[in-house]
């Protein structure tokens, strides 16, 4: 049977350390539903109110513009070892844009100052609703290791291709809302 919290309980906090992936879903008015799966150990709790996950680069950005248009967010884990259960962590985020302010202080502080190759963003979740349901029909999986392909990737692509890739795939979603990477891109004259 569901629960419901309006924060999220030191034992789902605890679950949630314990998971290898996540899964966002977001979307906005006109646009496609974006159900993106996370892993590689990005997310940290910050409270019992906020998530926030270091982004890295993917082939979109959609999650941005739907947080930037929308402001709404879902992040859902998945027991798929030990007791079944299905979390979702419901409220709006926040896009902490890489090199601001925010996104160097959660970096330090949340992060150890590990920034991976690629790194984007920051995506905070300012928690309003969290609910636990059964989960008994998720499979049980053990877990094996993260891919290192991605970092791999960025890597190789180096800074400026890093920026380029970014401009070419990041700055606006599939339905063409803007992400927000314009603006980190090409700063306004004076900034």
């Amino acid at each position: 049977m569901a629960q419901f919290f309006d924060h999220i309980p030191s034992a789902l906090q605890d679950f949630i350390k314990r998971q290898h992936v996540f899964f966002t879903a977001s979307t906005t008015a006109g646009a496609r539903i974006n159900l993106s799966p996370k892993g590689s150990d990005c997310l940290r709790v910050i409270s019992d109110k906020e998530v926030v996950y270091l982004d890295q680069t993917g082939s979109g950005n959609e999650t941005a513009a739907h947080i930037r248009s929308d402001g709404r967010l879902t992040i859902m884990f998945c027991a798929f070892e030990g007791a079944p259960m299905i979390l979702r962590l419901y409220g709006h985020g926040r896009v902490l844009p890489r090199a601001s302010q925010p996104y160097r202080t959660l970096l330090d502080s949340a992060f150890a100052s590990d920034e991976p190759p690629g790194a984007r963003q920051i995506i905070a979740l300012d928690v309003e609703s969290v609910q636990t349901s059964c989960g008994f029909a998720v499979p049980v999986m053990a877990f094996d290791h993260d891919r290192t392909m991605l970092t791999d990737w960025a890597t190789r692509k180096g800074p400026d291709g890093i920026d380029t890739y970014w401009r070419e795939r990041n700055t606006v979603s599939i339905d063409g809302i803007p992400t927000g990477m314009r603006e980190v891109l090409e700063p306004a004259a004076g900034d």
